[in-house]
């Protein structure tokens, strides 16, 4: 009896094909991966920085609010992937390809992650907060930004670099790892796992059921900033801070409104104290009014404004801080010396829109960068230069930087004498030539100029004191033994204008002429408070022709710095500036200081402080030096604090910050006032 012969290996089970992996795997493996590395950066950033929210905070609290924001930042980043994935993917010569463009995809957001976590302790330690509109503002420069680091921050930046590098390569694996095939799903599906991970997503992103979306105020649970900023991730942190500079935000939709906008302009006249109603202009230009000089002069004095970089009071003996500035503190003397005021920022755009143009910040970019106020808007050339001077503007860099040059040029300045025009060039470090190169290219300038009976406006910027801190060496005596220590560049910047007012004071131009010394800045502005306003104290000093010397106790403003000026030199004029003429202000009078630190706004009242935060009730404190007590709420300080926090964006906005005075309501605006704002 024959058999049948069976094949080889008849009895195996028949080869199964290999499974390809699910369309939603490198998600799933990219959420997971990017939620462990901002959860472990968040706690390493909270442990290092124990000693902010040790007394006040809470660890749980912080790791629990920065999952939620963490997850609101993954969410968005998911839709794309998701969207892609879901309509496109799977198997296929199509689905094949999305699924390499999703994975290439999400290995970059990782990557950006990565880096963005790796270089927050840098910018924390500079700033005080995490990576936001300053990282960006600083990208649109890589020439400088590079150079900066280059020279000062080398050894933290090839750190940053490895580690990006090293754990985007894990990171990429992991979202990579597995089949590099993608099981096919059928239609019904991919409709349910739409269906689940639309809402999913959606609800996700806005991680909120109510009216708006969470954003970074749902967070902001202490009072101290930096510890806010710990809930968040600095990718979070910078995509919120682009969105704000697109939508250019008002401030009404980050503060809240008034009842109307000529309740903004009634309370911002009434806190006018040297201006009388009757010298208002016209309601339709509802800040623009007359003032009359104090000083009555034949021929008006020269005016020139020296604007140091990033010299706060905690370097000026005089103001309490350190014996650094040895020239400066001689001044308290013999000039008109303020002990009290405050800067309205933590950037150069700040300091120079507010001493200037007179023009209080806004929650959006300053005015030197936005669109509508590169012609027609009022700063102090555009006023002098109209009355017959000649306009300068001196800074050792390149003038682009910060679109200085556009504003300027567009704004009254006739020169702009910038790196490249400088003379006889000693040392050229990062930022541009060093300050006594600058300094000795304006003293010349003016000695020519004074020969010509021109008045002159000049305003010039240093640059010596800005990190990465290179200046010409054997110039002064050390502080630290590290020359590139800021210290020692606070003290090569005021050798530097020590030299420059020595050698104004044997001029032929120093009797006719009023000079400004003013810091624009502090240095490193941080603190654990909603507002470290002991970084905005700054010093300011006006001497030269006939001013008196004195010492003035009073709170004040950058702002208030133009409009005294205008009556020192003897100009009476027409103008919008809010600020004060100190010469007419009342010694009795109490002052008061409008900052700005990320995008929370503090008002200022010599014992008090009100301060805004975006989409929050604004918070009442007693104030002495840097110690906030909370106290409760004034709501007619509140309506003041806001009005003044509205204002500037109601001007720009309406274009309503004229250089020229207008004839008639018609050329006072494009946009006239408009009815009444609902609450």
């Amino acid at each position: 009896m024959s058999r049948t012969a069976s094949a080889p290996n008849a009895d195996l089970p028949a080869p199964q094909p290999t499974p390809g992996r699910h369309i939603f795997a490198p998600h799933v493996r990219y959420a997971l991966s990017v939620l462990i590395l901002l959860a472990l950066t968040r706690l390493g950033l909270t442990l290092w920085q124990h000693a902010r929210w040790d007394s006040g905070g809470d660890l749980g609290l912080i790791l629990s609010y920065g999952l939620r924001m963490d997850l609101i930042i993954v969410c968005y980043t998911l839709i794309p992937a998701v969207l892609l994935s879901v309509f496109l993917g799977g198997a296929g010569t199509v689905g094949t390809l999305v699924a390499k463009v999703v994975r290439l995809y999400l290995i970059i957001l990782f990557a950006l992650f990565v880096f963005l976590e790796a270089a927050t302790p840098l910018f924390i330690q500079e700033y005080d907060m995490r990576p936001n509109r300053l990282f960006i503002e600083y990208l649109v420069h890589p020439e400088e930004v590079s150079s900066m680091l280059i020279t000062g921050y080398a050894m933290p930046v090839i750190v940053v670099t490895l580690l990006t590098a090293a754990i985007a390569y894990l990171g990429s694996r992991l979202i990579s790892t597995g089949s590099t095939q993608t099981r096919r799903t059928p239609i019904f599906q991919r409709a349910a796992l739409f269906l689940v991970a639309a809402p999913a997503l959606f609800l996700g992103a806005r991680s909120s059921l109510q009216h708006r979306p969470a954003n970074p105020s749902s967070v902001a649970m202490w009072n101290d900033h930096l510890v806010n900023d710990l809930c968040l991730s600095s990718l979070y942190s910078v995509a919120y801070a682009a969105q704000q500079m697109k939508d250019e935000s008002d401030a009404a939709d980050v503060y809240g409104k008034l009842d109307s906008e000529a309740t903004i302009i009634q309370e911002v006249r009434a806190g006018m104290l040297t201006v009388r109603p009757d010298q208002f202009l016209s309601d339709e230009c509802p800040t623009m009014h007359r003032q009359e000089a104090t000083h009555q002069r034949d021929k008006p004095l020269n005016l020139v404004i020296i604007l140091e970089e990033s010299l706060g009071a905690q370097y000026i003996e005089e103001l309490g801080g350190e014996p650094i500035t040895q020239f400066i503190d001689t001044l308290a003397d013999e000039s008109w010396w303020f002990d009290n005021l405050y800067a309205t920022g933590t950037r150069s755009v700040r300091g120079i829109e507010a001493v200037i143009a007179g023009f209080l910040p806004t929650p959006a970019r300053s005015v030197v960068k936005l669109g509508l106020s590169q012609t027609g808007f009022f700063t102090m050339a555009s006023l002098l230069k109209s009355r017959g001077f000649l306009t300068q503007f001196f800074y050792g860099g390149e003038a682009h930087f910060d679109n200085m040059r556009r504003f300027f040029s567009g704004n009254g300045f006739d020169e702009i004498i910038d790196h490249d025009k400088i003379d006889d060039v000693t040392f050229d470090g990062s930022w541009g030539v060093c300050d006594e190169d600058v300094f000795r290219q304006a003293h010349k300038t003016f000695e020519a100029q004074s020969k010509t009976g021109q008045p002159f406006f000049s305003v010039i910027f240093s640059v010596s004191n800005h990190s990465p801190f290179d200046y010409p060496a054997g110039k002064i005596e050390l502080i630290e033994p590290d020359p590139a220590a800021p210290l020692n560049a606070v003290r090569y910047a005021d050798f530097a204008l020590g030299e420059f007012i020595k050698d104004a004071k044997a001029s032929s131009y120093w009797d006719n002429t009023v000079f400004l010394i003013v810091a624009d800045h502090d240095a490193r502005v941080h603190g654990a408070s909603l507002v470290p306003i002991e970084h905005f104290h700054i010093p300011a000093v006006i001497l030269g022709a006939d001013v008196r010397s004195r010492r003035d106790a009073r709170l004040v403003s950058q702002i208030d710095l133009p409009p005294t000026l205008l009556s020192l030199i003897g100009i009476s004029a027409e103008h919008p500036m809010i600020g004060y003429d100190l010469t007419a202000l009342p010694e009795e009078a109490e002052g008061r200081a409008i900052v700005q630190y990320g995008s929370n706004q503090g008002y200022l009242t010599p014992t008090e402080a009100l301060i805004m935060q975006p989409h929050q009730e604004a918070k009442q404190f007693n104030w002495s030096g840097a110690k906030l007590e909370p106290m409760t709420l004034d709501q007619t300080l509140k309506k003041r604090a806001l009005a003044h926090a509205l204002l500037p964006s109601l001007l720009y906005s309406k274009q309503l910050y004229k250089a020229v005075p207008p004839r008639s309501a018609e050329e006072c605006a494009t946009k006239p006032l408009g009815p009444p704002v609902s609450e």
